[in-house]
């Protein structure tokens, strides 16, 4: 008999051969009759492993799904993806929470863009709680059912701004009488490399070349800024030479941006303190209070909308305005190769008089006073007096 029960026990375990292999498992019944349906059940599945048969999995959640998603892709993913995947999650998660992953369609995402939108969300936003969705269903099997039928929103291209020199001028200025010591020479970096704010708060001293006036970088957001070496200009190489005078003791594993706490030192009649201290150093530890000092300094400067990727934007700008190739633009801010012509279409800001002054090579001197009618000009035929075609002479 297949079925028995353990000496001093209640429960039914069940004991066969299946292609030459013991299988000896609990049943985890005391009934004998719902024994045997659990080891039916058990034979059955066996035989169709053996044949090829998959069980079809039991339909699941989406808050179930997206936890197993957000577990799988946890130990693959930088802090700073795995941020962005969890907020796309907490805006997901009311809409679709509770719905079955089978029973998602793309009407469904249809009302989502549409509610997301009303929200006040941008088309940039939206596309990647989307994305984190897309992975989701994706991961399931069932993406491509709808596939078709699910429309991305518009992302707006001119999104940023490049600082003028004025405005620069007075931000640096005000980042100087920031309480927080190394804002200015974070903000330097930040207009000089181009480097985005993740990757120029974990840069490392082992990172900067001072011999050779060069950056590199390790882990960048995108496989193409990963790993790339960039080289200072001399407004980047001095900050840095002036910066690093503040940590004498520094190792090559110590943070160029460490964790810093400020307080107050000295005397005032009214606050009791003159001027801030730096306290609770912790060179092994990246910053973490950039942000906070920057929303300061930006409302000081009459910047208040400004951003700390709009850096990045005002040193892509400035490149592409200096007629440096897109190829090098590319590499020095990590663009992969086959964006380059898109990233340099949304980072490339320029006034109308910018525009204008990048166009006077190509003007034309005026045809000389003697021209004849029809006579061609600097490659260009001169305008009939009489008729105002080009050529003098009519259509044929």
């Amino acid at each position: 008999m297949s079925l028995y029960r353990p000496a001093g026990s209640k429960i039914f375990w069940m004991d066969f051969h299946f292609h030459g292999e013991r299988i000896r498992e609990s049943t985890g019944m005391p009934s004998v009759t719902r024994a045997r349906e659990v080891e039916h059940k058990r034979k059955q599945a066996l035989r169709d492993g053996a044949a090829g048969i998959r069980r079809p999995e039991a339909p699941r959640l989406f808050s179930t799904a997206a936890d197993e998603w957000m577990e799988a892709k946890r130990g693959k993913w930088s802090a700073r993806t795995l941020d962005i995947a969890e907020n796309s999650l907490k805006h997901l998660a009311p809409f679709f929470g509770k719905k079955l992953v089978v029973d998602i369609e793309a009407r469904d995402i249809a009302r989502y863009q549409r509610a997301r939108v009303t929200e006040g969300a941008s088309g940039r936003t939206v596309n990647i709680e989307v994305g984190c969705l897309r992975a989701i269903l994706t991961r399931a099997g069932l993406w491509a059912r709808i596939q078709s039928h699910v429309e991305m929103l518009r992302e707006r291209q001119d999104v940023g701004h490049a600082l003028s020199a004025e405005e620069e001028t007075a931000l640096l200025a005000e980042c100087g009488k920031s309480r927080s010591r190394l804002l200015l020479p974070f903000v330097v970096l930040a207009l000089e490399t181009g480097a985005r704010y993740g990757t120029l708060r974990r840069l490392q001293w082992c990172n900067v070349d001072f011999e050779n006036r060069s950056l590199s970088f390790g882990k960048d957001k995108t496989a193409a800024g990963s790993g790339r070496t960039i080289p200072l200009t001399p407004r980047a190489a001095e900050t840095l030479a002036f910066w690093a005078q503040s940590f004498p003791d520094r190792k090559p594993t110590h943070y160029v941006f460490p964790h810093e706490r400020y307080g107050a030192s000295g005397t005032d009649e009214v606050f009791g303190f003159t001027a801030p201290t730096v306290y609770d150093s912790d060179l092994s530890r990246a910053t973490g209070a950039v942000k906070v000092a920057w929303k300061r300094a930006r409302k000081r400067a009459g910047l208040p909308t400004l951003r700390l990727h709009d850096l990045r934007h005002s040193a892509a700008s400035r490149m592409i305005g200096a007629r440096i190739p897109l190829p090098i633009v590319a590499r020095i801010l990590g663009w992969a190769p086959g964006t380059l012509a898109r990233m340099a279409a949304r980072y490339g800001h320029f006034s109308v008089e910018e525009m204008r002054s990048a166009l006077e090579p190509m003007v034309r001197p005026e045809p000389a006073s003697g021209a004849q009618s029809g006579e061609v000009v600097q490659g260009y035929p001169k305008k009939s007096p009489k008729s105002g075609a080009l050529g003098g002479g009519r259509i044929q």
